[in-house]
């Protein structure tokens, strides 16, 4: 019997059915990995009294580790396979949230919570981007951008809907640790849909799955940008896309309950708005993308868009005071433009449509440094430049990665030629 092509079976706007659950596990994991997105860098420093470059370095610490564990993910989940990449990452997410929660936060002893907070940040990566890998494959090879964007949908749909909006709900009733404690449950319910629930065709490999193939794979990875100077092209575009909003992470928590006069109940709203916006833009961009052009959408929809809507976001509440109507229209513009990079997802692997599981490690690499970049720029300038001075340097960035566009050039039918190949090479 001949298997049915990822491309030709049934799907709605490109959600393969055999990968719905793993879809819903992502915005389970997310709501637990997002609940202290929004209020962890105020809690730290309004109650637990540390100061805000503490902050700042908990947060670039985490950034630099998601870094290496997004490159490594990719990597992982095409040696290994992606189920058991994502249940080993829900188990060792549990096992150092619970350290950072017990040795860091409830002992007031910062280095163990800057530890515990380091090696948690290694499951977060394994998880999501293992399964960016699995979509990559079981996908239709045709609506890959749409298939991409469902993922970041529901992404955005754990990590920012529930993850910033429950905490509003939770805080004021349980607290801000108990909260912190409450993550855990999101991430359990996940990482048990993703283990037992998803179906669909993963990588494949020759070879033995052995540490020094492992190792092998890694360096091969490695030398692909310089082989390719497409790949690091699209590498670059992934680190600007979202250098706002891990900036404004460590920022907007402070400046907008301190200095502009919101409460952190309507702070944490407002966050949350942003993620319920990109519940739908990352589909709208993704579905897009296929149609118009995956480049034309990071180009003018992603860099200019993103330069505008970051500068909107700090300027209007600081010019209108503490208005939530309209800081919640600025919200809903950097909610629309940061979702316009999704066809990056799509991209990347179209332009090593053999190895494309190594080409999504070097995506997740990129979504790492993103990470580990946006909050050391405002680690670094914060205190030197002030506020202002912090948010513009943000907002340049998108317009190095708008001149950066003209210069990308992909074959977005490249993943869907390769099909036959790839079939003829799988094993019975």
């Amino acid at each position: 019997m001949t298997p049915t092509p990822p491309s030709a079976s049934r799907s709605f706007l490109g959600l393969s059915p055999a990968l719905l659950w793993g879809y819903v596990a992502i915005a389970f994991f997310m709501t637990g990995d997002g609940l202290e997105q929004a209020f962890l860098s105020d809690y730290l420093v309004t109650q637990a009294g540390f100061s805000t470059s503490q902050a700042g370095t908990l947060f670039t610490v985490y950034g630099l580790v998601v870094a290496f564990a997004a490159f490594a993910s990719g990597v992982l989940a095409e040696h290994y396979g992606p189920r058991r990449v994502m249940a080993a990452a829900t188990v060792g997410w549990v096992v150092f949230h619970a350290g950072f929660m017990l040795f860091g936060v409830m002992e007031h002893n910062y280095p163990l919570m800057v530890l515990m907070y380091a090696i948690r940040a290694i499951a977060y990566p394994m998880f999501v981007f293992g399964f960016v890998v699995w979509i990559s494959y079981a996908a239709p090879q045709h609506r890959m951008s749409s298939a991409m964007g469902w993922f970041w949908c529901s992404y955005s749909l754990g990590v920012g809907v529930f993850g910033s909006y429950l905490p509003s709900l939770t805080i004021p009733w349980i607290g801000a640790v108990t909260t912190l404690w409450s993550a855990i449950g999101f991430i359990a319910v996940g990482g048990l849909m993703a283990t037992f629930l998803v179906r669909g065709r993963g990588p494949s490999i020759s070879g033995e799955r052995t540490l020094r193939g492992l190792g092998l794979t890694l360096v091969e990875t490695l030398r692909m940008p310089f082989q390719n100077v497409q790949l690091a092209y699209g590498m670059i575009q992934r680190v600007i896309n979202q250098l706002s909003l891990y900036g404004f992470i460590v920022m907007l928590p402070i400046v907008f309950v301190r200095d502009i006069g919101f409460s952190q109940e309507r702070w944490l709203q407002l966050w949350s708005l942003v993620y319920l916006v990109t519940v739908f833009t990352n589909l709208m961009w993704g579905v897009l993308g296929d149609r118009v052009g995956w480049v034309r959408t990071i180009r003018w929809f992603g860099g200019l868009g993103m330069c505008a809507a970051t500068l909107l976001l700090y300027f209007t509440p600081v010019l209108a005071g503490p208005n939530a109507l309209l800081t919640a229209g600025a919200v809903i513009v950097f909610g629309v433009a940061i979702a316009a990079y999704v066809p990056l997802s799509a991209l990347m692997p179209a332009l090593e449509p053999n190895r494309r599981g190594q080409a999504v490690a070097l995506l997740n690499l990129s979504a790492g440094a993103s990470q580990f970049v946006g909050s050391l720029l405002v680690t670094v300038l914060w205190d030197r430049v002030g506020t202002t001075g912090t948010v513009l340097a943000l907002a340049a960035t998108y317009l190095i990665g708008f001149g950066l566009s003209f210069r990308m050039k992909v074959d977005q039918n490249a993943l869907a030629a390769s099909e036959p190949e790839q079939r003829a090479s799988e094993p019975a």
